[in-house]
């Protein structure tokens, strides 16, 4: 595969049969690989190899664990998956892990201790795990890594959010979601997708005091692209507009009970 340095990914063309390369650069790649769900809650997964570590995010449903190892199998042995990324417990995000531990056992889970008190339940209990508020880095063995930055109440109160600091693209979970009629793999145009974000933020995130303080973990970062759970991955060209989105959210307890607010 040749090497990529500056993919663009407004251009990106999905083909639903095969991952999609989203970042190529010094051996670190970044891949989404889907998932065919034709549906409004259409969740994304993606995948981060860095030399031997094999680091999935957000694995997903059970009901798509056999398409998603399809995917991984496009790109390395799925047997190689060393890590998991879990930003929180809900079942479109974290269900198929059970799935994964049993074809690499040796996986180590990285997520918060509020999602691993509930993790269990989906039926596995054996597993590694770090706890990303002890240590909130990955780091590879090729000295790269990944931060892992909590953002409590968007919505679980065990979510948090990933930067990987070598392609600067932060993995989102649930924050920055959107419910889509017509999906595209990048935003299009901000303004309506504003709107497509707003049906999921309203309901799902809890205050604006907790989207702001989220967004203040953030000062100083370089962003080059959101890539959230569910909707479109939001491009360099508007994610000035996102972190604005997000400042000035009104949502959960703000529209529940406008009189304290």
């Amino acid at each position: 595969m040749q090497e990529q340095n500056n993919i663009q990914l407004h251009q990106v063309e999905v083909n639903m049969q095969q991952p999609t390369l989203l970042f190529q650069q010094d051996g670190h790649e970044v891949y989404w690989l889907g998932i065919t769900e034709n549906t409004i809650f259409r969740c994304n997964v993606y995948l981060i190899v860095n030399g031997n570590d094999v680091i999935l995010v957000d694995p997903g449903s059970r009901n798509y664990f056999d398409q998603v190892k399809s995917r991984v199998a496009q790109i390395v042995d799925p047997t190689a998956v060393t890590g998991m990324i879990l930003c929180h417990q809900d079942p479109d995000v974290a269900a198929s892990m059970v799935d994964w531990l049993e074809l690499c056992p040796d996986c180590m889970v990285y997520t918060s201790p509020r999602a691993q008190v509930l993790l269990p339940h989906f039926g596995a209990h054996d597993y590694k795990w770090q706890d990303i508020e002890i240590e909130p880095r990955l780091r590879f063995k090729s000295g790269q890594q990944l931060r892992f930055i909590t953002a409590p109440f968007l919505h679980s109160p065990a979510a948090f959010t990933t930067y990987d600091d070598r392609s600067h693209f932060l993995f989102s979970g649930d924050i920055w979601a959107a419910l889509m009629t017509t999906w595209s793999p990048t935003v299009i145009d901000f303004t309506h997708h504003r709107m497509q974000m707003d049906m999921f933020h309203m309901d799902y995130m809890a205050s604006n005091i907790a989207a702001r303080g989220f967004i203040e973990k953030l000062d100083g970062l370089k962003i080059d692209a959101i890539l959230p759970q569910h909707g479109s991955i939001i491009s360099h060209e508007h994610v000035a507009d996102a972190l604005d989105y997000l400042r000035t959210l009104r949502c959960g307890t703000d529209i529940s009970y406008p009189n304290l607010s």
